[in-house]
């Protein structure tokens, strides 16, 4: 099972070497395998505008204490996706609220993928995004998705409204959506991936492994 970290300006010190493996991630899998050259860098990380010291990181470790997935919030009262890139896709008029935040950079690494099923990993990120968003009392999560996603989470219990029309995009359809932060969503997505408790490392400090040789993830 993986830890899910949340990260800040706050506490980001702590988490250097986490964060640092993360925007490399980052890189790797949407400059690299998905090829969105417009966010290429001269150095082998990605990050962009969002990135500052507003942002919260949700970073997954495995059993190693190697990252293996994340994704990000951002608060809706500062310059964030859906307002500052592509509000048609909310009709123009973007929620912006102090308790709403936008959630985006969703990834897990391939190892972790399983092809024609559900990824255990993703169920934990999803699972510590609805935890997280609790604890720093978001009540909203705003983002800027594919067209699938919204059917995706509702089968979970998600409560998703649509904010506007889809977007054609070069090899997708993208749309806006507003998401219910909620205990139904939680239960429904623990149920779904067969997981039980908190995802969350509620320690406030890195997570310590055994890294002896033969242990799995």
């Amino acid at each position: 099972m993986a830890h899910i970290l949340v990260v800040d300006w706050s506490n980001k010190a702590i988490y250097q070497e986490q964060l640092k493996r993360y925007f490399q991630l980052r890189h790797e899998i949407y400059v690299v395998e998905r090829k969105w050259r417009a966010l290429a860098r001269p150095i082998a990380i990605e990050m962009d505008a969002f990135d500052n010291e507003h942002a919260v990181y949700l970073i997954a470790i495995d059993g190693r204490g190697d990252v293996v997935g994340g994704t990000r919030l951002v608060p809706t009262t500062k310059p964030h996706l859906l307002c500052d890139v592509f509000p048609e896709l909310a009709n123009g008029r973007p929620p912006r609220a102090s308790d709403i935040f936008e959630w985006t950079r969703f990834f897990i690494a391939l190892p972790y993928r399983s092809s024609g099923k559900p990824a255990h990993l993703a169920g934990e990120m999803l699972c510590g995004l609805l935890e997280a968003s609790q604890q720093l009392g978001i009540r909203k999560i705003s983002v800027v998705c594919e067209t699938f996603w919204p059917d995706r989470l509702r089968a979970m219990g998600w409560t998703v409204e649509l904010l506007g029309d889809p977007l054609h995009q070069d090899d997708c359809e993208i749309v806006g959506v507003l998401i219910e932060v909620t205990e139904a969503a939680l239960a429904g997505t623990r149920h779904f991936y067969g997981l039980e408790g908190s995802v969350l490392n509620r320690s406030g400090v890195p997570p310590r492994y055994d890294t002896s040789p033969g242990l799995g993830p």
